[in-house]
């Protein structure tokens, strides 16, 4: 793994698992909402955050976590390895409100954003059903023959990551 594009719901753990292989690897990494979103939370062009996510993924190293399905295909055409957080949707709600608890909002140190409203809460409640489908055809499509890890649990999730640990 030198290349990893990590997937899915709000609150189903990308950014943590995004941060470990990224140890792991030795490796940089780069959260999406941090380079999609200004601190005024005002998002970039489509154009700008594709070229910026173009930029990213010519190196030879990098864990990128987010989804931003409309721009998945330049990670996914670039990546060796897709790691999909495929938690179900009261883990990834709870992943949500934990998260804020432990953390607040705004944006953090580790350049992993952090709001809830109803937006975000309807996002992740619905994701399961209709984007989660959407992103496993993206992932048939443009990263074909590549390493999938398809991770469904947060214990799941510790065993792959001790696994890669070992592996090193």
């Amino acid at each position: 793994m030198k290349r990893v594009a990590v997937v899915g719901s709000g609150g189903s753990g990308k950014s943590h698992v995004a941060c470990e292989l990224g140890r792991l690897l030795d490796a940089p990494v780069t959260h999406l909402d941090a380079v999609y979103y200004d601190d005024g939370w005002n998002p970039l062009s489509p154009e700008k955050f594709e070229a910026a996510q173009r930029e990213l993924v010519a190196e030879p190293r990098w864990v990128i976590d987010g989804n931003y399905n409309a721009s998945l295909h330049v990670r996914l055409e670039a990546c060796d390895t897709v790691v999909m957080m495929d938690v179900l949707t009261w883990a990834a709600l709870w992943g949500i409100v934990s998260r804020q608890l432990r953390y607040g909002a705004g944006q953090h140190t580790s350049g992993v954003y952090n709001r809830i409203h109803w937006g975000v809460i309807k996002y992740v409640a619905t994701y399961r059903r209709r984007m989660r489908p959407k992103v496993l055809a993206k992932v048939d499509e443009f990263a074909a023959g590549k390493q999938v890890v398809l991770l469904t649990s947060r214990a799941r999730t510790r065993r792959w990551l001790e696994q890669v640990a070992a592996s090193r």
